[in-house]
């Protein structure tokens, strides 16, 4: 008796249960997709989400976590949702090679956004590749990540899968130095690297162009990345009498550099790349800062009249920190993946089997964005190649000039 009523109760509930799903069914036909029915593909942020970098790490993750809403606030694909899943790399590379460990053993990840740090990257692009993982760097310059370690005789692309949209120090150290030599008319220069990937690549650059124009290297001088004293190196640097010192580096360092040789009277402008392009260069240089220089890839965000609706957006999202240097290129980078997802997702079963499609489709993505058109060259690389000099003027970064790069 008590188990013939266990079995009714039992076959109740079930048919119940039945009863449910196929009301379920029927909501989700009627929605177009609903909750049962909709697949989640990932979106990963590899940044610096704490330390000295994480102010630009944390625009990139806001920025990206921006794009996802409004691709699924749109239903930028039928059938899917989006997530964002952000790993801190520390601009570090060992932290960045576990985080896109950690990404790449995740069957929902279709994409990444990052990084931010060359040097990082060149840990997490043989991590990814392998799973068909596309990535996109919004800050990467480093040209050996997308044309190999012999981009300048013979450029070979070593990982298809990733891409940036950001342009190259191929373009922004010649830029810099064309700066100097033609429009500020400065002829004999000094330079320093912290011998990372991203300085030393950015000053090589730098110095081929400024030679190539006329210009003199005067002293070429290094530090390690952990140096905090430069009085060595300034002691080098000065008996040579250079009218402006090309920093490669990040602002970190680059600010105490600053303070340091005008304290010890070397009075010249420090110029770097987009490493130092941050309000803390100035906080760390000090007043002693004032006159000295920055490139930064593309256009200033908050005067491009195609960034307007992303800056409305990105304020009114409530995010507590800024979308900084590379929020454009980071929101840019993410509506990349999302374009092209429109295309690998369409009528794929699930992330896994829509990788490669995924890595297909990046290729034909073309699309006018924050920052300007969005489109991609044989290579991986931005088809835009958009700098600005930047001056520090009052206490805050001066737009100078913004100019597309032509080779010459």
């Amino acid at each position: 008796m008590q188990q013939r009523s266990v079995v009714r109760v039992g076959a109740s509930l079930i048919v119940a249960s039945l009863a449910l799903t196929a009301c379920g069914s029927r909501s989700n036909n009627d929605n177009g997709g609903g909750s049962d029915s909709t697949k989640t593909a990932k979106i990963g942020v590899i940044a610096p989400l704490s330390g000295d970098l994480s102010a630009l790490g944390l625009g990139i993750q806001h920025s990206v976590e921006l794009a996802v809403k409004q691709a699924n606030d749109s239903n930028a694909v039928p059938g899917w949702k989006f997530e964002v899943a952000a790993k801190d790399d520390e601009a570090k590379p060992e932290p960045g090679k576990n985080a896109a460990t950690s990404l790449a053993s995740d069957p929902d990840v279709i994409g990444v956004v990052g990084t931010l740090n060359t040097s990082v990257s060149q840990q997490v692009q043989p991590v990814l590749a392998p799973k068909n993982i596309v990535q996109v760097s919004p800050a990467n310059t480093g040209p050996g990540l997308t044309q190999g370690a012999n981009w300048q005789t013979a450029p070979k692309r070593p990982y298809p899968t990733y891409f940036r949209t950001c342009t190259t120090d191929a373009v922004q150290g010649p830029f810099a130095a064309r700066y100097l030599y033609e429009t500020a008319k400065i002829t004999k220069v000094a330079t320093i690297h912290d011998k990372k990937a991203y300085g030393q690549g950015l000053v090589g650059t730098f110095t081929d162009e400024f030679k190539k124009l006329g210009g003199q290297v005067v002293a070429a001088e290094t530090i390690n990345p952990d140096d905090s004293n430069f009085q060595a190196v300034i002691s080098a640097v000065k008996p040579n009498a250079p009218q402006a010192l090309y920093y490669g580096g990040e602002f970190p360092q680059a600010g105490p550099l600053s303070q340091q040789m005008k304290a010890a009277g070397l009075n010249i402008p420090l110029m770097g790349g987009d490493g130092i392009f941050d309000p803390k260069f100035i906080q760390l240089g000090g007043k002693t800062s004032e006159g000295d220089l920055a490139t930064s890839v593309g256009a200033p965000t908050d005067k491009l009249p195609s960034a307007a609706k992303f800056v409305a957006d990105y304020n009114a999202a409530g995010f507590k920190d800024a979308y900084g240097a590379y929020g454009g290129y980071s929101y840019d980078a993410a509506n990349a993946i999302i374009n092209a997802l429109k295309v690998s997702l369409k009528d794929a079963k699930d992330v896994e089997s829509a990788r490669q499609a995924t890595v297909d489709a990046m290729s034909k993505v073309s699309f006018d964005g924050v920052t300007g058109k969005v489109a991609f060259d044989q290579y991986g690389d931005t088809t835009s190649k958009v700098l600005t000099v930047y001056k520090v003027a009052s206490g805050k970064w001066a737009t100078v000039e913004t100019k597309e790069f032509e080779s010459k």
